[in-house]
């Protein structure tokens, strides 16, 4: 039976991913609209949570172990348009490592799904 490799190890593991996440918080921390969110939190130790967290999205070997999402920012009062910023800031990262479309598409499939745990503004309704 052939297996094919997760996007864990076809992105190349741990080393990359904690790349990735190092320079995606660069990203985030330095964009204006983003940077209120992180005043005051603990930045090497929310790193390691989101490389857990991404290593998990990705198919690595360690299941995903912190807080639930939603618990984790309840109370940020993250609104759409900024939870988007960063899930565009994450793809653009992971664009620059050279992802493939397979991975970028994934990995914007799981965004999509979490983001009602972790948006606090109620969603629009159509009238």
């Amino acid at each position: 039976m052939i297996t094919s490799p997760s996007y864990y190890d076809q992105i190349g593991g741990a080393p990359v991913v904690r790349d990735v996440v190092e320079r995606f918080y660069e990203r985030v921390v330095g964009d204006d609209d983003l940077k209120p969110y992180f005043v005051g939190v603990d930045m090497p130790r929310l790193k390691r949570h989101m490389v857990m967290l991404l290593c998990s999205v990705l198919g690595g070997p360690d299941p995903y172990e912190g807080r639930d999402l939603g618990e984790a920012h309840t109370g940020m009062g993250i609104t759409s348009r900024h939870y988007d910023k960063v899930g565009e800031h994450l793809t653009g990262v992971l664009q620059d490592s050279g992802v493939g479309e397979d991975i970028l598409r994934d990995v914007g499939l799981v965004l999509a799904k979490v983001k009602s745990s972790i948006v606090a503004e109620p969603a629009e309704t159509a009238d």
